[in-house]
């Protein structure tokens, strides 16, 4: 049997201005390394488990029956910075599966590509693989893989690498910046059917272009309060890279928190901590103060919707910041939450931020004791507030700990152990990669076979910077 994917490309019928047919590029030997069968179970994917035909499908090296293979275009604001044109330049869209699109990065050059050469190297698609389904155990809205296949080639970044592929999964890739483009060129019909749309796709309830937008607002304050309440840093939230279905999309220089600090950056090419851990809530709010100008040239009454779509984004701060209490206080255990936690989830950050205390073990020591102490305890103010602490938690019907157990996980992937897990890929080794995947399934489980992965970096095997695949 062959591969059987039940396309139904949905997006083709969307003006095609917003989109170029392509078909990805054959690749010399492709190799499967991963395949996640339990999403394909879910994509409703049939026919074969053959791993060589897998990696030719998934390789972009064979096309499947259905698809119709394009690159998408977009605009967006990168750092700030509007650039007018970006799209897929290295990405084919096959098509779209049970509601789901399969996309394949790193498939060659498309007329997006700007000069690139189309290509990904073997470490940022396992960076992604591991990380985008071990957010998806965490359970945060997130862009899904499918496949990992090494292509038999080397790609040029500063030396010679193994080139790969991903298959990523997503509600849709429709971006803010899918809007930005067509309301910068004043292409009112071509914005009012994108619309109509993301509308039908995503938010059916929705029907004018302020409830899109309160919508798209709710799920990017949901999305970004999970980001803060597991010390993720995305790194480079462009536009572009702001998904309107709320997902987390492209993972680029991202990266966990070990030791905690609000003001941490990864990203190697974020140099003004633009993005940096504690200003993700500002910027998601300026993202979608994007969206709300792309939305204005659909509006007829423009004084009216420039009224209505800034009180929908000045109401997000406040949305995010209860969102963000709910998390935090369900990291303490707390499940009925008052306005009063904020202070005291305010002053246990700035007990970790003081002893440059590990994120993810501070909240694992507290729940369970299950990892080593992180220092928080020797604090001049921790007795203090583990006393206040200690009151707070009686004074609620649920039980605590089993709220804290279900809120802090007991492993995340850690920089360095992708790192390592990335070394050992490029020699030859997949092991870590199998195991990483295969804790990461159940990450607020205590697993002794899996402790090694809450040990935070040692000096030597500090991570300072992230980058980007391209």
């Amino acid at each position: 049997m062959t591969l059987h994917i039940p396309f139904d490309n949905t997006y083709v019928s969307l003006p095609n201005r917003l989109f170029s047919h392509q078909k990805p590029t054959p690749v010399r030997a492709p190799k499967l390394l991963a395949f996640n069968q339990s999403l394909a179970d879910t994509l409703g994917i049939t026919g074969t488990n053959d791993p060589v035909e897998l990696a030719r499908f998934f390789s972009g090296s064979t096309i499947p029956d259905g698809a119709e293979p394009i690159a998408q275009l977009y605009a967006g604001h990168q750092f700030g910075n509007w650039n007018p044109q970006l799209g897929d330049g290295r990405a084919v869209l096959l098509g779209e599966s049970n509601g789901y699109d399969i996309q394949l990065k790193g498939s060659g050059p498309t007329p997006y590509a700007r000069r690139g050469d189309g290509r990904a190297w073997l470490g940022p698609v396992l960076r992604e693989y591991v990380v985008s389904e071990a957010m998806n155990a965490l359970g945060i809205p997130t862009t899904r893989a499918l496949a990992a296949v090494e292509t038999g080639e080397e790609i040029m970044r500063e030396r010679p690498l193994p080139g790969a592929v991903l298959t990523r999964v997503a509600s849709s890739h429709i971006r803010v910046g899918t809007f930005q483009i067509l309301a910068a060129r004043q292409d009112i019909e071509g914005l009012q059917t994108l619309l109509d749309y993301a509308i039908a796709r995503h938010y059916p309830s929705a029907s004018t272009s302020a409830e899109f937008l309160k919508h798209v607002v709710a799920k990017q304050a949901t999305l970004i309060a999970h980001w803060m309440s597991v010390g993720f840093i995305h790194g480079v939230m462009n536009t572009d890279n702001c998904a309107i279905s709320g997902e987390t999309i492209d993972y680029g220089p991202c990266a966990f928190m070990d030791a905690f600090h609000p003001g941490q950056v990864f990203s190697s090419i974020d140099r003004r901590g633009r993005y940096a851990y504690g200003n993700q809530p500002q910027i998601i709010a300026w993202n979608m103060a994007q969206l709300a100008t792309s939305l204005l040239p659909l509006e007829n009454n423009s004084d009216a919707a420039v009224e209505e779509f800034t009180n929908i984004i000045n109401e997000m701060p406040g949305m995010l910041r209860r969102l963000w209490q709910d998390k935090f206080a369900s990291k303490l255990g707390l499940s009925e939450t008052k306005d009063s936690d904020e202070a005291l989830i305010s002053q246990f950050l700035a007990i970790m931020a003081d002893q440059e205390a590990d994120f993810t073990n501070s909240f694992r020591y507290l729940t369970d004791g299950s990892v080593p102490e992180t220092g928080i305890e020797t604090h001049k103010d921790f007795t203090m507030w583990h006393a206040q602490w200690a009151a707070r938690k009686q004074e609620q019907s649920t039980t605590p700990e089993q709220v804290m157990a279900k809120s802090n996980p007991f492993i995340i992937p850690r920089n360095h152990q992708i790192e390592a897990m990335i070394t050992q890929a490029i020699a030859g080794d997949f092991d870590l990669l199998h195991r990483l995947n295969t804790a990461f399934a159940s990450p607020f489980s205590i697993d002794s076979a899996a402790e090694y992965l809450t040990s935070p970096p040692t000096r030597e095997e500090k991570v300072t910077q992230t980058f980007c695949g391209t």
